[in-house]
């Protein structure tokens, strides 16, 4: 069973000098390399699964006008118009619970959409258009504690899990890195 971290502190999110032991091109496969290593007994609580090469993807989804923009304030102003009335409406006579609940989505109504005017025209046209947007990963590196990465890198050789070159600048030059190119025969470099 996976789950995804909420907000957790900072330190459960680190280890003691990582050192690389996969890197992967999707999140199932960095997740399936953990189960591997959880399947043979290894001590998964000293890994990290980091998603690297970050890029921002923004789709964008329609023009932006005024009547969308004057729509999607009263809209949002009528949901927080109706929140309030209800909550108002525990505390008045039972007789005018329903006048009070469509007065406050009608007051929501007009204050959404002016509040929305003002800061569309503060934005000038410069942004007339809407979307969404999201931060996603280009790989995956599967990070583990020094003192066992050699141990995890061995096991996912077994398993037959094939695990790339590490993208961290350190990882290769560790101490003990498996991935760690090859030196020249004869220990000096060629002419």
């Amino acid at each position: 069973m996976s789950t995804q971290p909420g907000r957790v502190p900072f330190g459960a999110l680190t280890l003691d000098y990582p050192l690389s032991i996969g890197v992967f091109d999707t999140y199932p496969e960095a997740q399936r390399a953990v189960d591997a290593l959880s399947d043979a007994g290894f001590p998964v609580q000293n890994c990290l699964i980091v998603g690297t090469d970050l890029r921002q993807l923004e789709r964008v989804t329609g023009r932006l006008t005024w009547g969308r923009v004057l729509m999607g304030g009263a809209l949002s102003g009528l949901w927080l118009g109706l929140f309030v009335g209800v909550i108002f409406s525990l505390f008045t006579t039972p007789t005018s619970v329903f006048a009070q609940v469509v007065s406050t989505m009608l007051f929501g109504a007009v204050f959404g959409a002016v509040w929305a005017a003002i800061g569309y025209a503060a934005t000038r046209g410069q942004r007339d258009f809407t979307s969404v947007s999201r931060i996603v990963p280009s790989k995956f590196e599967v990070l583990s504690e020094h003192k066992v990465a050699q141990q995890a890198r061995e096991v996912l050789a077994k398993a037959g899990i094939a695990t790339g070159r590490p993208s961290w600048p350190g990882a290769q030059g560790a101490p003990g890195a498996a991935d760690a190119p090859d030196a020249p025969a004869g220990g000096s470099p060629s002419s």
